[in-house]
């Protein structure tokens, strides 16, 4: 079992029989997922409906036959297990290189509790230093977007697949912002959404309640508090 099934692992063990629970995105989520579906298909778990982040979540639920709902149907979640790109002091994240932060946070807002699965690599003392933040934009005037971003002291860089640009599920661009590091992530993560054509941005402030840290010694547990 490597490092990310063992985070997920500790993680599927907080889900209980009857629960709705949101599915991140992203290598680990994907462990928890396919976990999830084994506990449903053996017996170990019954009554879960799942709340994906991502088409690509969606389809791997399918596949394992979780049956899944909306926030339409269920606007509070009773836990949500997802992974992230970093993981700072007081667990503030960033997250969005598995493309899917508008939805995740989203998410994240609706649930009683957000568990946060990674392996030791993620943990960071001085946010940003090995991650860009990435940053969801309308696409519709994109370069007007650049100078802004620029000027909050990032290099931005949009994000491409195959000489074309990126699109998220909501069919928008990604523009990854590279910054040297981030002392005010709250500050931060206000002013990039205040800039015309953001959508919204890979900070994950106050979301997150506990964090499953996998290392070679084994599962360390981190709480926001």
């Amino acid at each position: 079992m490597n490092l990310k099934e063992m985070a997920a692992e500790r993680a599927v063990g907080c889900v209980q029989s009857g629960m709705v629970v949101g599915m991140g995105t992203g290598t680990t989520a994907r462990y928890f997922v396919e976990m999830l579906g084994q506990r449903l298909l053996d017996g170990r778990l019954k009554n879960i409906l799942g709340v994906p982040t991502s088409s690509e979540t969606e389809r791997l639920a399918r596949h394992w036959e979780i049956p899944l709902t909306s926030l339409r149907e269920h606007s509070l979640l009773d836990l949500t297990v997802d992974g992230a790109d970093e993981v700072g002091p007081g667990l503030v994240l960033i997250k969005g290189q598995g493309g899917a932060l508008l939805h995740e946070k989203i998410v994240a807002r609706a649930s009683r509790q957000e568990i946060i699965v990674a392996d030791e690599g993620k943990l960071v003392q001085i946010l940003g230093s090995r991650a860009p933040v990435a940053v969801e934009v309308i696409p519709f005037g994109w370069p007007t977007y650049e100078s802004a971003l620029r000027g909050l002291g990032c290099e931005p860089q949009l994000r491409m697949v195959d000489d074309e640009p990126y699109l998220t599920d909501e069919r928008n661009y990604i523009v990854d912002c590279h910054f040297a590091q981030i002392d005010d992530p709250r500050g931060l993560e206000r002013e990039l959404n205040s800039i015309t054509g953001v959508v919204e941005n890979g900070l994950f402030v106050g979301l997150a309640h506990r964090a499953f840290i996998a290392s070679p010694t084994g599962v360390t547990e981190l709480s926001a508090a």
